[in-house]
């Protein structure tokens, strides 16, 4: 199953301040190993949401909101995507994982949808689709210098 690994973000990431030196060690430490174990699929630090914008739906309109976003505990200062075998091996990786922030922080893990998972909607043609796009973005992630 992949899962994506969410590093909420905390009052001192949204204030833009950077992680240590040793903080930066001991996270390529454990993005290394994650990676030797063939669970890392990707993973990013995001800048603060003073650097981002939403995009609000309604119907056919769009209203595009400027950061910063006030609700700190709700926003994401970086995430993971693994390939594990199970919720609980994604668990059991989260708690080897160094404190991401130098204060109280979270991370939360989330399983990403898996074709299957959409059942009889998910036809034959958007089937395809949907691989014809995966193996497009794989191309551009290596296009681009990415995964």
């Amino acid at each position: 199953m992949k899962v994506m690994v969410i590093v909420k973000a905390t009052k001192a990431s949204e204030a833009g301040e950077m992680p240590s030196e040793q903080l930066l060690a001991d996270m390529g430490n454990f993005n290394e190993q994650l990676a030797k174990a063939g669970i890392l699929l990707a993973g990013e630090g995001l800048h603060p949401s003073t650097k981002g914008a939403r995009v609000r739906f309604a119907g056919k309109d769009r209203l595009v909101i400027d950061g910063p976003f006030a609700e700190t505990k709700e926003l994401i200062a970086g995430f993971w995507i693994w390939k594990v075998a199970s919720l609980q091996e994604a668990i059991d990786w989260v708690k080897r994982c160094p404190n991401p922030h130098m204060e109280a922080s979270e991370i939360e893990i989330r399983p990403v949808f898996e074709a299957e998972d959409f059942g009889e909607a998910l036809t034959p043609e958007l089937r395809q689709q949907e691989e014809r796009v995966a193996t497009e973005a794989e191309r551009n992630a290596v296009a681009r210098g990415g995964a």
